[in-house]
């Protein structure tokens, strides 16, 4: 008997792309409900080479992506700023992790900061802390594991994003008509 990984069970890698700080978190979705396995941040502060940054980024997304084999790459798209030469290092820095996940063959789905903090929080303009305050409780993570690096959980919560996202499709109930309906959701029904 196979046992089929899709259907049981998920991985989904987030990232949260930076030249300073790369922030990652994986959550592992088993029977429709999610769980972190992991967050970090690569600090690349220490490294003054913007290259030697990139590879950086692209070797840790791959070890992430080997060690705990993802189904899919859910990353925060860069969002429009003032500062060009920020955005395009920013870009850079997104670009190789996709590269990473492409090396692997893993699905991508890029989401912007406005649609993450309104899936995870309810309000597109939610700041770091309030995002991070919400991932801990939705996933019962106990105060003591989470990080001081906000990257971090915002990694996490890219991968959330993606799961509320794509979970929502797979939980559709199809109905063959309003009889069909009625009787799968007897408990919805109000006679007066």
């Amino acid at each position: 008997m196979t046992h089929n990984k899709q259907e049981k069970e998920r991985i989904i890698l987030g990232i949260d792309p930076g030249t300073l700080i790369m922030g990652y978190g994986l959550l592992k979705i088993t029977e429709n409900k999610p769980q972190l396995l992991v967050m970090g941040v690569l600090d690349l502060k220490k490294y003054d080479d913007p290259y030697l940054k990139l590879q950086k980024i692209f070797n840790r997304t791959l070890a992430l992506i080997d060690e705990y084999h993802p189904d899919e790459l859910a990353i925060e798209t860069p969002f429009f700023g003032k500062n060009v030469q920020s955005m395009l290092k920013l870009g850079r820095a997104q670009g190789v992790a996709i590269s990473a996940a492409l090396h692997r063959n893993l699905p991508i789905t890029e989401y912007a900061p406005l649609k993450i903090k309104m899936s995870i929080t309810g309000n597109g303009n939610a700041s770091k802390e309030q995002v991070a305050e919400m991932l801990r409780r939705y996933l019962k993570i106990p105060q003591e594991n989470m990080l001081p690096q906000l990257d971090a959980t915002d990694g996490l919560a890219a991968a959330v994003c993606h799961f509320f996202q794509t979970n929502s499709f797979q939980q559709t109930k199809k109905f063959t008509g309003w009889k069909d309906f009625v009787s799968k959701n007897e408990n919805r029904i109000n006679i007066k």
